[in-house]
């Protein structure tokens, strides 16, 4: 397996977790506080959708033949 295609598989693994850690602050509602000012719970919703594509592309690239 080359160093790439690892990178990738990595890299998704990653964007993965981040996206499941939204989902879970989404379905149970914690806060987060920044400078006096709450985060909206709609960021993570948008943020789960993002981090997920970008986990499921990095993967589907990363199942790609290398030249």
């Amino acid at each position: 397996m080359n160093a790439q295609l690892t990178g990738l598989k990595v890299a998704g693994l990653v964007f993965g977790l981040m996206a499941v850690l939204q989902l879970i602050r989404l379905l149970v509602g914690w806060e987060i506080i920044l400078d006096h000012r709450e985060i909206p719970l709609a960021f993570s919703g948008v943020a789960f959708v993002v981090l997920g594509g970008l986990s499921v592309w990095l993967f589907r690239l990363s199942r790609g033949r290398a030249p």
